[in-house]
């Protein structure tokens, strides 16, 4: 039966044959690979599965094997073309040609979902393990690479020349491309100095004001840095500008498990005096208030007793004498709330200091961290704490300051008519 058909096909015209091997040609190249991909599909699997090495499981991954199987009907053609009987030498050469440009394609698509394998595998690593650096910006410029080497190959191919003379061309061209690509450029190697140093990785909190960018660092690819703010507005940044421009990256208050506590209360200076006996008595009864209170009062009342004795003449004197004043009691008082308060890190940096006087009273200072970074926890730790020093001031007979209101003036207006009737 075979050798009627070839009996049969040998008696037809020199066109006939020859299109009737190329569509055999055709048959068979699709046929081996519906076959490979099968094999490639089906059977690879089953062995990947068992691979310790997670880097052969994404080598190995479902888009890269059908890409590998695409590479082979172009192979077919450039092996079995010279095999047509009566095609010509021009046509053999050009399909030849085309089948070598294909195969290129083939392969530069190949290298591309390996990278893009890569890459969803690093995404999944972000999700598990936040500090693991984005290989985003590398893949896109493995993929740029790829795809650059990948044309100049397949023209070279198509126009039968060799691809050192088109890249020797390009030489000339090297001005332009830099100027084209400046950015890419720039940024690929502000990424490179990014990452190798660590100063910025895909969840890391970014502030960087020039921009208006303040919010959390979701994508870091080859020319752009994307930032979700904290409004859930999108800012996206040339890489590079993040090298040319300063930022503040909040990682390390993150990772310290610490948020810094850094505001003032102000105090109205016309409230600031000495405490008499009576209320030293009554400010024994706050208990945070005893350790200072017992080791300040004997340590005054010894200053007072020797200035006594040496000038018994100017003993009677307020300014010669060691008293406690309400605001340094507060102060001492505040530093012990802060000591004794459960959300607060003891570990770190915990005071409350007086400031220099302002035309809006004396700030008193609260600097502190908190136990934990989350903003909603921590910003109701920080209202906590100055809900309670406000309600307290009056007990050491302070007052904050606050600039008259309307009210204020109204209720001095009336008083003033008050006094001025009843004269």
């Amino acid at each position: 039966m075979p050798s009627e058909i070839f009996d049969t096909i040998s008696h037809l015209d020199p066109w006939m044959q020859a299109a009737i091997g190329l569509l055999g040609l055709a048959v068979l190249a699709y046929l081996l690979r519906f076959v490979a991909r099968i094999v490639l599909l089906k059977i690879v699997p089953r062995f990947s599965q068992n691979l310790p090495a997670g880097w052969l499981q994404t080598l190995l991954h479902q888009r890269v094997l059908t890409r590998v199987s695409q590479i082979i009907p172009s192979l077919v053609f450039q092996a079995g073309i010279y095999t047509i009987p009566h095609l010509s030498p021009v046509v053999t050469n050009i399909i030849h040609n085309v089948a070598v440009a294909c195969t290129v394609l083939a392969i530069g698509r190949v290298i591309v979902a390996i990278l893009d394998s890569i890459q969803e595998h690093n995404e999944q690593a972000l999700v598990k393990t936040p500090s693991t650096r984005s290989l985003k910006s590398y893949v896109q410029l493995g993929q740029l690479i790829t795809f650059l080497i990948v044309g100049v190959i397949m023209i070279g191919a198509l126009i039968d020349r060799s691809p050192l003379i088109l890249l020797s061309g390009l030489g000339a061209m090297s001005a332009v491309l830099m100027l084209v690509f400046k950015d890419t450029i720039l940024s690929f190697t502000a990424g490179v100095q990014l990452s190798g140093n660590d100063m910025l990785r895909v969840g890391d909190w970014l502030q960087m004001d020039q921009v208006g960018a303040d919010g959390a660092v979701v994508d870091m690819a080859l020319n752009t840095v994307k930032i979700r703010n904290w409004d859930n507005t999108i800012t996206t940044i040339p890489t590079w500008r993040l090298m040319s421009e300063s930022f503040k990256n909040w990682r390390g208050m993150s990772e310290s498990g610490g948020r810094r506590i850094k505001r003032s209360l102000m105090v109205d200076h016309s409230t600031v005096r000495f405490l008499t006996d009576n209320e030293i008595r009554e400010l024994y009864e706050i208990a945070l208030l005893r350790p200072y209170l017992a080791s300040k009062v004997e340590e005054i009342t010894a200053y007072n007793q020797n200035f006594a004795k040496r000038a018994p003449d100017m003993a009677h004197e307020v300014v010669n004498l060691r008293k406690l004043t309400n605001v340094g009691t507060f102060r001492a008082y505040v530093n012990a709330y802060l000591q004794a308060h459960p959300r607060l890190r003891k570990d770190m940096t915990l005071m409350a200091r007086m400031m220099e006087a302002t035309v809006n009273g004396t700030p008193l200072e609260i600097y502190a961290f908190t136990a934990t970074t989350a903003w909603t926890e921590y910003e109701t730790i920080q209202g906590d704490i100055f809900d309670h020093l406000m309600a307290i001031l009056p007990e050491f007979g302070l007052r904050a300051f606050q600039n008259p209101s309307g009210n204020d003036i109204k209720v001095g207006l009336r008083q003033n008519e008050v006094n001025a009737l009843s004269q």
